[in-house]
């Protein structure tokens, strides 16, 4: 193997190291934002359904006149 040829293998190795790192560094800031926007989402459907509990009316649940 040709000393040139080497030094290109060893560039694109370290390039696609640098790739890497920076897909992974992007992986993680996206997941900290999906777990940051669940929380948000699961307290704003807890809070639609206490809102909706209290101004549902009371129906008691009878059956239709035609059983």
């Amino acid at each position: 193997m040709s000393e040139e040829r080497l030094t290109t293998l060893e560039i694109h190795v370290a390039e696609q190291d640098k790739t890497i790192e920076e897909l992974s560094g992007q992986i993680t800031e996206q997941w900290k934002t999906i777990e940051r926007l669940q929380k948000k989402l699961d307290a704003l459907a807890s809070r639609f359904l206490a809102l909706e509990e209290q101004t549902a009316p009371d129906v008691p649940v009878t059956k239709p006149p035609h059983w």
